[in-house]
């Protein structure tokens, strides 16, 4: 038996996150209305049985929620087929819907789990700083028309960097044995423009990215939202250090919309 790795990337906005739902959502819900849930990790172990013949068990390092997008998400499934992971990868992009996409498909050690094996993660979250917002962006930045101090955010970004308890940034539903994880870099970056299709798009862009050994539940949403409020001067600076302290999400800001969020990468010794 072969164990595949996969470097996927898609967009979220048409999906209720990665999470086949027959084990993510609650046993109250009808058969009809799961049925209408459709998820990328679902989607694609379709496929799979589609190509192979048989029940794929799909892997992922992050379960990503509705909304969410991904550069470079990973993921491994075990098959018995004879088929070369570049057939598998050829045979998957033919058949999956134009807004997911299999980079990279390759054979790797049979011990080999996604979430377990990574050392770290990163994600990037895009907002548009503007009262009016491009219309090819809106599926992918989030727009705050409000003045935002980014000095007062950045110094509030440094604060969280390193090990800490961040019970305070966790969201709901989280199942996580520990909250304690340790935030290896946060960078704040302020853009003029961004390209897309060969065009410019002229605007005002901040690009929040967060890299971590491992992240709760909303956990980049709600510093995104804290970062936000700290820069619009509805919350102070030191509101981040006794967040922490407290483990209290009543002192964090709000959970920044999902569409904003994407996957960068997935971090393993290999890499």
């Amino acid at each position: 038996m072969k164990n595949i790795k996969l470097l996927i990337e898609y967009d979220g906005a048409n999906y209720h996150g990665w999470q086949a739902q027959n084990t993510a959502i609650s046993h109250q819900r009808s058969a009809a209305s799961q049925k209408n849930i459709v998820t990328i990790q679902g989607i694609l172990e379709n496929t799979i049985k589609r190509i192979t013949g048989e029940e794929a068990a799909l892997i992922s390092a992050s379960r990503t929620d509705a909304g969410v997008h991904a550069v470079g998400q990973v993921a491994s499934f075990k098959t018995n087929s004879n088929l070369k992971p570049a057939t598998l990868q050829r045979a998957l992009n033919a058949i999956l819907p134009e807004d997911i996409r299999i980079l990279n498909a390759g054979e790797t050690a049979a011990a080999f789990h996604p979430r377990y094996d990574a050392l770290g993660k990163s994600y990037f979250y895009i907002i548009s700083n503007t009262i009016f917002s491009s219309a090819f962006l809106y599926r992918y930045a989030w727009r705050t028309p409000y003045a935002l101090d980014l000095d007062k955010m950045k110094k509030a970004g440094d604060s969280l960097l390193g090990r800490h308890d961040f019970s305070a940034f966790r969201g709901a539903g989280c199942g996580a044995k520990s909250t304690t994880r340790d935030i290896t870099s946060l960078s704040i970056e302020k853009f003029s423009s961004i390209d897309f299709m060969t065009a410019r798009i002229n605007g005002n862009f901040i690009k929040i990215t967060v890299e971590a050994n491992a992240f709760l539940r909303h956990m980049v949403r709600n510093i995104v939202g804290t970062l936000v409020e700290i820069g619009r001067g509805r919350m102070t600076i030191a509101s981040v250090s006794e967040a922490i302290k407290l483990k209290d999400r009543r002192k964090t800001g709000p959970t920044a919309p999902a569409h904003g969020l994407f996957l960068e990468k997935v971090k393993y010794h290999d890499s």
